[in-house]
């Protein structure tokens, strides 16, 4: 099978809220057997893969963890919610204006980051670039899932002992190999970008192409290297 599916399966019976012992006799197996499954110490065969998928709703796809759709279905660009049409009249709230600011902030120069990665044309480095942001987000959302003491443990397949670690080497990676292409250096699989004058930018710039966004962007890279705390030595 592989190492998604005893993580999913366990989850899945955790979400119905019923116990080991019910799921095994409504699947046709032993409480045993099914223990051993959700444990990966033993394969399932596929017919009890598809009892499974018809027992949870769910497809045989997401069972093995090879998409993240509980159907089965593939996501498409246009599948993707827009959140500027999706999230209505934003609500300040008992939260304050700081995390409209902030998102916005964010939003904003995200929407000018992957403008220049499109006039790049270049696959590797637009994928690096998304793969490090995502990261970001994914470490951030693990922090406020570990905050919640009644969150279900299962929802992720890297262990909270180790993700850490983990992710800071897969960012260092994306990143190392987005300077890299970016820079017209090739990479094992990874195609250097060709024509550098995408990347050319510069505040004057900025303000002249994005006149929405580049005032969010200046205000990030000063919010940030505020946060870095970076005090030059004097020569």
């Amino acid at each position: 099978m592989n190492s998604d599916f005893p993580r999913i399966l366990s989850l899945l019976r955790k979400e119905k809220g019923i116990s080991q012992k019910l799921a095994a006799e409504q699947l046709l197996i032993s409480q045993a057997l099914l223990s051993h499954y959700e444990k990966g110490i033993r394969e399932c065969g596929l017919d009890f893969l598809v009892r499974c998928a018809d027992f949870y709703d769910v497809s045989c796809d997401y069972l093995l963890g090879r998409t993240p759709d509980r159907k089965g279905s593939t996501l498409t660009v246009e599948d993707i919610p827009d959140p500027e049409i999706t999230s209505g009249r934003e609500n300040v709230g008992a939260g304050g204006v700081l995390p409209v600011l902030n998102k916005k902030l964010i939003a904003n120069s995200l929407n000018i980051v992957f403008d220049i990665l499109r006039r790049t044309n270049n696959k590797a480095l637009t994928n690096e670039v998304s793969v490090f942001l995502m990261i970001a987000v994914y470490r951030m959302l693990r922090v406020l899932h570990a905050a919640g003491p009644k969150n279900q443990a299962g929802m992720f397949r890297i262990p909270a002992h180790c993700c850490p670690q983990y992710a800071d080497s897969a960012m260092q990676i994306s990143e190392a190999n987005a300077g890299a292409v970016a820079k017209g250096f090739a990479m094992p699989g990874l195609e250097p970008v060709k024509d550098k004058s995408s990347l050319v930018f510069n505040t004057e710039m900025l303000g002249q192409t994005y006149p929405v966004y580049s005032s969010s962007m200046l205000n990030l890279i000063k919010t940030a290297e505020n946060r870095i705390d970076f005090t030059p030595t004097k020569q």
